[in-house]
């Protein structure tokens, strides 16, 4: 017995999910934010206390809006919205450019201290 093959409409449904939409299309093509650069680890946070509706915004820009109410890091705004990280990066560069978010990078590397501080660190610790 074959199974039918679905229709050209049916192929934008998903059964437990509804109508399906590409990434693409929720950020109208656009791959790369408008603004900022957005590492995993970099935390967002919102700086208006209740989204706005503002022209321009999608929900998805107002559920992000909403999450950072408290920090939150790039990567967790995307598992939470359950979206693409290329997705998520492009709806923060918008939101970046009307000053809804701010962005914290994380530290760069260099600026760290080297393996020789947290020896020290350690063995300072197991002298007493």
């Amino acid at each position: 017995m074959s199974v039918p093959e679905k229709s050209t409409a049916d192929q934008w449904i998903d059964d437990h999910a509804g109508p399906v939409v590409r990434p693409y299309a929720m950020t109208r093509g656009r791959t790369k934010p408008a603004s900022g650069s957005f590492d995993l680890i970099s935390l967002v946070v919102a700086t208006r206390s209740t989204p706005t509706h503002e022209v321009g915004l999608g929900p998805e820009h107002l559920a992000i809006v909403g999450l950072c109410q408290r920090a939150m890091s790039v990567a967790e705004v995307a598992a939470h919205l359950n979206l693409p990280l290329g997705t998520v990066r492009v709806f923060l560069g918008d939101l970046l450019e009307r000053h809804l978010v701010q962005v914290r990078n994380p530290r760069p590397t260099a600026t760290l201290p080297d393996d020789s501080v947290f020896e020290a660190v350690i063995n300072g610790l197991r002298a007493l």
